[in-house]
């Protein structure tokens, strides 16, 4: 794909058909950066929940079943001036650098989809999309695991192995490990992820022990009660997430904003509460998130 040539989304599926090959030279041909900017902080948007079969935003249960809806919202954050990038399963990031989304952004592949949303398996979440070498072998900047732990499901022991590889791996290449870990338990046949401070910092210092080095490892962490406590669990440069946008936004912003003055915090990785805000205005929400995490607005 030649630069200044933007495709529509109707063009994607014709390229996939007939010229597959395009995807891996337009990954070779991508203009890259470096993972941080001149202020060392990352907004990065985040669209890798449909991997693992979560569509859901609030009461919406298909509100991502839309692939054309979702890009289209997609290609409008990542063109705001403080995002710096977006993590992604293949399928995602290919259709992004086809649309020439990823021209000069952070790229981060999203690892381990297996645990699907609601499955009796959903804890034994198998690595089923990028593979480090994958990601080294594509100019990707780093890759995401969701290592969730429960200590009442054996199906944990093989996520923290997997993890634990897979960190090991990424370092190995030099690119971004960023471990997402949660202490998890199973209640009414539902995976719930506890939120507590102490929980937090539980998962923290598992987290941060997986793997041959930690050299390249950061943490993605929910913002939580008592995050000055909570942060002083660790040294690893951290992310924060979204999650699932519950309640009013402005709420959002605002323990975002006192979050992102801790030392350890370098930014935030939202999908769903800045691709789908109440208001539907994309390109507002992404903006209050720039304002904070780079001073970027409008």
């Amino acid at each position: 794909m030649s630069a200044g040539s933007p495709l529509a989304v109707a063009d994607l599926t014709e390229i996939r058909a007939r010229e597959p090959h395009r995807i891996g030279n337009a990954w070779q041909a991508r203009t890259r950066r470096d993972l941080l900017g001149q202020d060392g902080r990352l907004l990065i948007v985040a669209a890798d929940h449909p991997a693992r079969g979560a569509l859901g935003v609030r009461g919406d249960s298909t509100a991502m079943a839309s692939r054309s809806d979702l890009l289209d919202r997609l290609v409008t954050a990542v063109s705001r001036p403080g995002v710096d990038g977006v993590l992604g399963t293949p399928d995602i990031l290919d259709d992004l650098l086809l649309l020439g989304a990823l021209e000069g952004k952070v790229a981060i592949g999203s690892m381990n989809r297996g645990g699907l949303q609601g499955a009796t398996f959903e804890l034994d979440d198998r690595f089923t999309a990028y593979r480090a070498a994958d990601l080294a072998a594509n100019g990707l900047d780093g890759g995401k695991m969701l290592t969730r732990i429960a200590l009442d499901d054996a199906g944990t022991a093989a996520t923290l192995e997997a993890s634990a590889r897979a960190v090991t791996e990424l370092a190995e290449h030099g690119l971004m490990a960023m471990v997402e870990p949660f202490l998890s338990t199973r209640r009414d046949g539902r995976i719930v992820n506890l939120l507590d401070p102490d929980s937090t910092i539980k998962s923290i210092h598992i987290a941060s022990g997986l793997g041959a080095s930690s050299a390249y490892t950061w943490l993605k962490l929910p913002v939580v009660d008592e995050l000055d406590r909570v942060m002083d669990a660790t040294t690893l440069p951290t992310l924060l997430l979204g999650g699932d946008p519950q309640g009013d936004p402005h709420d959002t912003y605002a323990s975002w904003g006192h979050a992102l003055e801790l030392p350890p915090v370098r930014g935030l990785v939202v999908g769903r509460a800045l691709l789908y805000p109440p208001d539907d205005d994309v390109a507002a929400a992404v903006d209050i998130a720039g304002e904070l995490v780079h001073g970027v607005g409008r």
